[in-house]
């Protein structure tokens, strides 16, 4: 099961209004995704500020990266 950016166009007309943005995993080196799968990684976005931040805080979230993890 692959994820790509039809994925994340599903998931945003099917849980609006959260925000759903779509990555490759090893473009978020050295962070902790929330939900880990052989295909995909689930990170948190925290956008309250000014600019966005990941973050492990699921009260704090506003939004889901999906990041696509490429098998070697």
């Amino acid at each position: 099961m692959g994820v790509d950016e039809t994925t994340v166009l599903t998931l945003r007309q099917q849980h609006q209004p959260i925000h759903f943005t779509y990555c490759m995993d090893d473009d978020l080196a050295n962070n902790t995704p929330v939900i880990e799968h052989k295909a995909f990684n689930l990170y948190l976005i925290d956008g309250r500020e000014h600019c966005l931040c990941l973050t492990n805080d699921f009260d704090a979230a506003t939004g889901i990266v999906v990041a696509e993890i490429i098998a070697d």
